[in-house]
């Protein structure tokens, strides 16, 4: 860390990527482990929501037709496969990151490019491919809440690992809880430090989030 790289958590935002109840254990999309680091993905939930830090989660919806659909993915779900389906329950976020279990994903307002208010300080955005920046207003959102450091979790392999360098080549200050992100191994903990990325566990950040 140095002065252009180190995090100012008193500016910071925390994302959730494509925690879906289709990308979980034993799911169509499963990247495994997911489950397991769900408790501390509501943890700093819970501590961001007390603190009144913005939350931002990002979430992928696949129209039925295949029409807005990875190209690697396009043709199973053309074929009839369900997944990740606007108004399904496999599409919603999974159990106990969202303040009330009542909340559903707003897929008409998602899909027109709409930010979805779940709470003053946590909403949800849509996104139409891997990085959460690509063709979203997740970066206008995040610079419009003055927020310069940015944490990421779930499934690591695909869509954290774009998002992150998207959120770098925007020259945002990066923290990467972890054991908040399932998938990630300890090359990909070297990788992150390269480009500037902090790597906490949860309970290094929880101690760095200024009480206010």
């Amino acid at each position: 860390m140095d002065r252009y790289t180190e995090p100012d958590f008193s500016t910071s935002a925390l994302i959730t990527i494509d925690t879906q109840r289709d990308t979980l254990d034993g799911q169509p999309l499963e990247i495994p482990g997911t489950i397991s680091i769900l408790p501390n993905m509501s943890r700093l939930l819970s501590v961001f929501r007390d603190l009144h830090r913005p939350i931002v989660h990002v979430v992928r919806l696949y129209n039925p037709d295949g029409s807005n659909v990875d190209l690697c993915r396009r043709a199973v779900v053309e074929a009839g496969q369900v997944v990740l389906a606007p108004g399904t329950p496999g599409s919603q976020l999974a159990l106990g990151l969202l303040p009330d279990e009542s909340l559903c994903l707003e897929p008409d307002v998602l899909l027109a490019g709409g930010i979805q208010t779940v709470s003053p300080e946590e909403f949800v955005i849509y996104k139409p491919r891997w990085g959460a920046f690509y063709q979203t207003r997740l970066e206008d959102h995040l610079c419009g809440l003055g927020v310069t450091t940015i944490f990421t979790g779930c499934n690591f392999p695909n869509c954290p690992r774009t998002s992150v360098m998207e959120a770098s080549e925007r020259d945002f200050r990066i923290v990467l809880t972890r054991d908040a992100v399932s998938g990630f191994t300890d090359r990909d903990e070297i990788e992150m430090a390269r480009i500037g990325v902090l790597v906490l566990s949860t309970e290094e950040l929880l101690a760095r989030l200024p009480r206010v």
